[in-house]
């Protein structure tokens, strides 16, 4: 039973509250139209593999979707995939992210772009990650992203210098206060670097002109000259068309608050003159031994990493749910190792219910289903809780494990008990009912049981324990001797 509950419960767990990064406080989520929540969350960059932090980010919006379509919200999901227009610095300087990864493999952009989204999908599928309803990429919508600057045009918004079209900050109400830069200094340089041109140190590029003499691999013709959409404009554009001018959620790694998302906001709510969203969620920085991560420093880690290591994705994804996303997380391969004996800690205890047989029927246990089931619900609804709602699926595993050590359970109690974990799992997303299939041993494993059992018989334990390891090293099978017999299960 979670601490402060003090034994009773409500009919009906809290509704769902989440923290907005702009009012800096915990908000029930309230959505503009009635039950319907629409949420975009910014996409990857895909010049490169997203690495564990990344995918950390994606994981918690994840999980928010869930927690929403659990509390019976309908949920449009909208992310973005960037292929064009991010520049190396905040500063609307240095070169295109994808112009770089493409020269670093020696393919075209439009080459790189579609390998690193594809790759990129994929490990979102393998962490279990639902994938958004509408995926946009940036390179097909520039046109929407031209009509944006020019409404910005008409009103009075931007101005041209040598590399592009700009954005004023200083005619935007406001600008800045999601990251509260009106509390810090704006003098030049202490946010980005200056160009002396642009009018305000906090002016970002709407468009960007194609460097003379240098043929890109994504250029379009805009009413300015030749070039590409900045960053910041694509995701406006696209969040818009598929959402509306108003939306209610949007999210990002906290990486975004100092530029991306105000420039995001102001920018829209100069053309639209409405708000531009209700709710903004941010998951913090992913470190790694104690350090940001880095390919110089030999500690930056993507999925294929984890899972040559001999990591199941989904002990990855248990990992993160251990911290809540508003913290940051430090990442570590003990750490994962624990995460990993966690999970399979889940999944043994769910297949004990789901093999009870014997034991009396205790009403009891509806009660301690139902209180395990408010108490989660609670936790997960106090801001995406996930480290306090684990803790409350460990508590329920003691008071069960006790109740069937002790013959206190029925064989219909612990299928309620079951389910109760399954339906829950709906919000964690850790794939637990893959635990309780029963599996099918391939022939070669079976014969390799019998001819252990026949060296068993023999007292030859030597050649026992080699067909024992065997088993365990090709084919992924642990095998337990029990008082009943052997017994299998897949390794986690």
């Amino acid at each position: 039973m979670r601490k402060g509950t003090r034994g009773t419960h409500a009919a009906r767990p809290k509704p769902l509250a989440i923290y907005n990064s702009l009012t800096r406080r915990k908000e029930v989520v309230k959505p503009i139209r009635h039950k319907h929540i629409k949420m975009y969350a910014c996409g990857l960059t895909v010049y490169d593999y997203a690495h564990i932090g990344n995918l950390r980010t994606y994981v918690l919006e994840d999980i928010l979707r869930r927690a929403l379509e659990f509390n019976g919200f309908k949920v449009t999901h909208v992310m973005n995939i960037t292929d064009v227009g991010h520049l190396t610095s905040d500063a609307d300087t240095g070169e295109d992210k994808m112009q770089v990864g493409a020269q670093r493999d020696r393919k075209t952009a439009w080459e790189i772009a579609d390998h690193y989204t594809r790759v990129f999908l994929e490990d979102l599928k393998k962490l279990n990650v639902e994938r958004p309803h509408i995926m946009p990429k940036a390179t097909q919508h520039v046109k929407d992203m031209i009509r944006m600057i020019q409404r910005l045009e008409r009103k009075g918004y931007t101005y041209v210098i040598d590399d592009g079209v700009y954005f004023d900050t200083s005619k935007s109400k406001g600008y800045g206060r999601l990251a509260k830069l009106q509390q810090v200094s704006l003098m030049p340089g202490a946010r980005i670097e200056v160009n002396p041109q642009k009018r305000n140190p906090t002016d970002f590029a709407l468009w960007k002109f194609s460097p003379e003499g240098v043929k890109r691999d994504m250029e379009w013709k805009s009413p300015w000259g030749l070039g590409f959409p900045g960053w910041h404009l694509e995701c406006s554009a696209m969040s818009m068309k598929y959402l509306g001018e108003s939306f209610d959620m949007h999210c990002g790694g906290v990486d975004h608050l100092p530029v991306h998302h105000p420039n995001e906001i102001a920018q829209s709510e100069a053309a639209t003159g409405k708000r531009f969203v209700k709710y903004w969620i941010h998951c913090n920085h992913l470190i790694v031994d104690g350090k940001r991560m880095a390919k110089s420093l030999g500690n930056f880690y993507t999925l294929s990493d984890v899972i040559d290591r001999g990591y199941d994705p989904m002990s990855l994804r248990f990992f993160y749910l251990q911290g809540h996303y508003r913290s940051q997380a430090n990442f570590t391969f003990p750490g994962l190792e624990a995460a990993r004996n966690a999970l399979r800690s889940t999944h043994e205890f769910l297949r004990r219910l789901r093999d009870h047989k014997d034991g009396s029927r205790n009403p009891r246990t509806i009660k301690l289903i139902n209180e395990f089931r408010v108490d989660f619900i609670d936790s997960i609804n106090d801001d995406l809780n996930a480290p306090e709602a684990l803790a409350t699926l460990f508590n329920f595993m003691g008071q069960m494990n006790r109740l069937m050590d002790e013959g206190g359970i029925s064989a219909s109690g612990a299928r309620k008990a079951l389910a109760a974990v399954l339906d829950l799992d709906r919000i964690l997303g850790l794939d637990l009912k893959r635990a309780v299939k029963k599996q099918r041993l391939p022939a070669v494993v079976s014969e390799l049981i019998a001819e252990r059992e026949e060296a068993r018989d023999r007292a030859d334990y030597d050649r026992a324990d080699a067909i024992r390891k065997r088993i365990r090293e090709e084919f992924g099978v642990i095998l337990e001797d029990t008082p009943e017999g052997v017994k299998w299960k897949k390794a986690a």
